[in-house]
């Protein structure tokens, strides 16, 4: 497994905080109530990470009266105490400060508004738990450790119950493990035998899966997945969603297919049509075509990653060769309206994909005698 090794350097902080998109204006406009980046984004400024596209905030007030000031339609979700607004291309969500109890494990917690050290003691792991003020990012709030941490390197649980709790934070474990390099201390690899997934609806499991797919490199936080028996994941499957995320990377498949979809599939073991594809053999480019019609992209890109080289030439060259004639012309033509007019055309088709004519004249003169 291979991750940024970046130095971390808290006394930068302040001139990378000043470079996040969206940043100036929340500042600008947070209005009286102390307001603070949150979770992830500070983990990511210390590790110095180019790439953060979203600001989490926490306001010991009123999250939704922040985000109205912010100038822009917010999304609220009054039983969180949450709100979310988009600033150009930044997506912004901000929290009020807030505590959370379960009633049950994997049931969704119960919130009420708290300080802003409620807030981060309830989070999932130690690096996810700091906090910068924004009228003063040099006082890094570490309440749990986490910066020492992120030196040594180190996923950290909060609670001992935490995956008692919410079960899906074992697959962030794997996703934050696997991104970042960092290695469960020990503690929180014995409690994670305590996750039990079924204990969460499959929707929620599911959502946590596609941002596993989501990510720049899924295959190693899908073997972690697999690795600590949190769901079936053999090694195969992780084998093939390496290559399937090089192959959608590149021309002519990374318009292909909906790569989160593939790689989804791919874990869940869900495409069975791929098989097929990677034992058809096809000798002319119209069996080519026949071979691949009814399969999705997803399904295409599975199979050429299993191997079916052939579906190479079949997106670059094949599936978008079109005739120039159509019904109309064959009706115009004699050719008795039903069943004949879809025979000839696709007689006609397999013709001009096999090189065997080519204009207009031709496709009518195979399309009619196929009729």
């Amino acid at each position: 497994m291979t991750a940024p090794q970046p130095e971390i350097d808290p006394s930068r902080l302040e001139g990378r905080l000043a470079g996040l998109a969206g940043i100036d204006r929340v500042r600008a406009t947070s209005g009286p109530e102390p307001v603070y980046l949150v979770g992830g984004v500070v983990r990511d400024l210390l590790l110095g990470l180019e790439e953060i596209a979203n600001l989490d905030l926490v306001v010991e007030g009123n999250a939704a009266a922040l985000a109205e000031r912010l100038g822009a339609e917010p999304t609220l979700h009054e039983r969180f105490g949450t709100a979310t607004v988009t600033l150009g291309e930044t997506l912004v969500d901000i929290a009020s400060a807030r505590r959370e109890s379960y009633s049950r494990p994997g049931a969704l917690p119960e919130v009420e508004p708290a300080s802003l050290a409620d807030d981060l003691a309830r989070r999932d792991f130690t690096v996810n738990a700091m906090a910068l003020p924004l009228e003063n990012p040099a006082r890094l709030i570490d309440p749990h450790g986490g910066l020492a941490d992120l030196e040594a390197r180190l996923l950290r649980l909060l609670h001992p119950r935490s995956f008692c709790d919410d079960p899906t934070r074992a697959l962030r474990a794997a996703r934050y493990a696997a991104r970042l390099g960092l290695s469960l201390e020990p503690g929180t690899a014995a409690l994670l035998a305590q996750a039990d997934l079924g204990t969460v609806s499959a929707e929620r499991v599911e959502a946590e899966l596609r941002r596993q797919a989501s990510e720049d490199d899924p295959a190693p936080g899908f073997g972690l997945i697999g690795e600590w028996g949190l769901i079936d994941i053999d090694a195969d499957a992780v084998g093939l969603i390496a290559e399937l995320s090089r192959l959608l990377a590149a021309e002519p498949w990374s318009d292909a297919a909906d790569r989160r979809e593939a790689i989804l599939a791919v874990a869940q073991g869900r495409l069975q049509g791929p098989r097929a594809l990677v034992a058809a053999d096809p000798q002319r480019p119209s069996d080519a075509v026949e071979a691949a019609h009814g399969h999705s992209g997803e399904e295409l890109a599975v199979a050429r990653a299993l191997g079916a080289a052939w579906l190479d030439r079949y997106l670059a060259e094949w599936r978008d060769v079109r005739l120039e004639i159509g019904g109309e012309d064959l009706l115009a033509a004699g050719v008795e309206r039903g069943p004949a007019i879809g025979r000839g055309l696709a007689a006609a088709l397999r013709a001009k994909l096999d090189g065997e004519i080519s204009g207009r004249a031709d496709e009518l003169r195979v399309a009619r005698d196929a009729s």
